[in-house]
Formats: C-alpha cells, sequence, structure tokens
C-alpha cells in the first residue's frame, strides 16, 4: 500500500508514522523538511502544500492507496486537496477535532453522531467546515474521504489545559513548587490518549474502503478528572502539585484564548465511546495509561535540554490570572 501523509512529524503524526512503516506501508511524506524527526523507511517529498502549484509538480507521476492530511485546518485547505488529489488517491483522510462536537454537551457520552457545534472557537469551527466541505465532495462527486477526529493525545507534547504544550514549562514549574491552574473544581472528567494507542486504531482504518463517508474518533477508554491528570502529571515529575482551582469564565476573562480552550473544549466532561472504531477495527485497544505514558512523555524530554523549554510568558500568565483571582479572598 503506497500512503502520503501531508505533514508526518507531529505528536500524532509521528507515532503513526512508525506503525505504519513497521506494517509494511510503502509511506512518503510531504512536508517543508524543517523539522528533524528520524523515521527510518519513510521518503520524503520537499515542498509546502500551501503553495498548490509546487505542490502538484512535487507529486507529478504519483498516484495513491491514501492520503491523510495531518495539516489541514479550513475550508480553503480541502478545497485545494479536492483539486489536487481528486481521481489520485482511493481515500483522503481528514484529521479533524473532536472538539468539533456539541458544545455544550446536552448528554455527556459521545458518539460520531453528537452534533457538530461550537460556538466558542474559531479552531474548531473551520473544522466543522473542513468536514462539511469534504462531505459535500463525497455526496456529490464520490471523493473518498474519511475523516478522524482525535481527542487530546500525546506523546510529545503535555495534555494538560493550562501551562504547557510543547515546551517544559508546567513541569519545571511543579518542580519548583509553584501553584498550577486547574479549571473548574478540577472533577470534569475527560479523556487523554497516547499517541502510539491512537495509531493503532488509525492503522486499521488506512486503506479501508468500509471507512469511506465516516467519520471516527479515537481515544482511550481511561477516563480522568482534571485533578488527577495534574495530579498524575506531577507524580510522574517526582513533586507535589499545589491546585489552584478558578472558574473557567474567570480565567477566560482575563486570558480571552481560554475561551475556545476550556469552553469549547475541556470545561465540560465528555465521554467518548469507541463503540465505533472498535467495529471497524476490531483489534484497536488502548493499552496505555497515563500514569505510564506521561512518564514517557517527560523521559522525551529529558532526553535532550533543547526540548526543555521555559516559556517566561507563559509562567507570567498563570501567575497573573492566580493572583487576580486570589485578590477575592480574604487575608
Amino acid at each position: 500500500m503506497k500512503v502520503l501523509f501531508v505533514g508526518g512529524t507531529g505528536n500524532i503524526s509521528t507515532a503513526v508514522s512508525r506503525l505504519v512503516v513497521e506494517k509494511g506501508v510503502d509511506l512518503y511524506h510531504l512536508n517543508r523538511g524543517k523539522r528533524k524527526v528520524e523515521l527510518k523507511g519513510v521518503k520524503t517529498i520537499i515542498a509546502d502544500i500551501s503553495d498548490a502549484k509546487a505542490a502538484a509538480a512535487a507529486l507529478e507521476g504519483h498516484s495513491w492507496d491514501a492520503v491523510v492530511n495531518w495539516i489541514g485546518f479550513t475550508p480553503d485547505d480541502m478545497q485545494r486537496d479536492i483539486a489536487l488529489f481528486s481521481g489520485r488517491t482511493k481515500q483522503y483522510i481528514f484529521i479533524s477535532s473532536a472538539s468539533v462536537y456539541q458544545k455544550p454537551l446536552v448528554h455527556p457520552s459521545v458518539t460520531e453522531s453528537t452534533p457538530l457545534c461550537n460556538p466558542f472557537w474559531d479552531y474548531s469551527n473551520n473544522k466543522i467546515l473542513s468536514e462539511e466541505c469534504l462531505n459535500k465532495a463525497y455526496r456529490e462527486h464520490g471523493f473518498p474521504i474519511t475523516i478522524v477526529r482525535p481527542s487530546l493525545t500525546y506523546d510529545t507534547v503535555f495534555p494538560v489545559a493550562i501551562g504547557s504544550w510543547n515546551d517544559f514549562t508546567l513541569v519545571d514549574r511543579i518542580r519548583r513548587g509553584g501553584k498550577i491552574i486547574v479549571h473548574g473544581d478540577g472533577t470534569s472528567l475527560w479523556t487523554v490518549t497516547h499517541s502510539d494507542d491512537f495509531a493503532k486504531g488509525f492503522a486499521g482504518l488506512l486503506g479501508n474502503p468500509q471507512t469511506l463517508g465516516h467519520a471516527f474518533h479515537i481515544t482511550s477508554d481511561e477516563i480522568l478528572t482534571w485533578n488527577q491528570i495534574y495530579s498524575i502529571l506531577a507524580n510522574a515529575a517526582g513533586a507535589e502539585p499545589k491546585l489552584v482551582h478558578i472558574p473557567s469564565d474567570f480565567i477566560a476573562a482575563i486570558d480571552a484564548w481560554q475561551r475556545g480552550n476550556l469552553h469549547g473544549d475541556k470545561a465540560v466532561s465528555a465521554i467518548f465511546d469507541n463503540t465505533k472504531i472498535k467495529t471497524f477495527v476490531p483489534s484497536f485497544k488502548a493499552t496505555i495509561p497515563f500514569h505510564e505514558g506521561i512518564r514517557r512523555t517527560i523521559a522525551w524530554f529529558e532526553a535532550d535540554k533543547s526540548r526543555m523549554r521555559v516559556v517566561d510568558d507563559t509562567n507570567k500568565n498563570m501567575d497573573r490570572i492566580i493572583a487576580a483571582y486570589e485578590k477575592g479572598f480574604p487575608k
């Protein structure tokens, strides 16, 4: 099977790349070649997908059993890809997001039939519009789509709501005894998924003609509170967490970006029903619990000092939110 990943060296796509190569897939990456990730067996085509003419020239003469776009975000990206890959691939997989599901949820159990509606986050709304664009192309022209919606998936990032993503700021702060923010009272339920587990489900969709026209989310079945997520992270870092619980509305009033991140994704309990992915990929089972996976992530950061970046602005922003909130309490 000959497959093209647009992107392919990110937090999720690197794990998927490793697994599908192990399974014998003839894998190509189309990217700008700027991220130095060693992936044995992957062939790289250097081009910027945002330059449609250059990408078309770089891909001249190729046809694919499957194309996966890991870095598509808008309907314009989808229109470009429909033009670029129509008649040249048997399957086009769009990486959407589980944040497209209804916010606020009217039922905490999320299936692929949960309505798509997120008025809080432009990122999610653009993913919804992208899915609509692809579904229209599937209905009207038979463009062979499969849609995949990851939720909070981690390997080389920290799966938290506030404090870090692809840097070491939060772990450093915890180890220094600093206060860390947990939105709400920390008891809402969430799911984090290791990229290696996600890869198991994704690999079963790749090249599978029965998935055309379908959407899937792929998550762990481990359900944790946000208090547990932050406490397990702190334990893996070798320190006790100093949690400060702050209402999401208060956080968003000070840091406007958090309106999307919290109200548009992480503030309300969500339990992902994985029946559909398990039906189409019967072998899929997530086996990496968070307490194990997060230790791997910390070890990955610590294996290269250049990864252990501490972002001063992130610390200052957390300090600013905590100070504003604590002013409301009597001394």
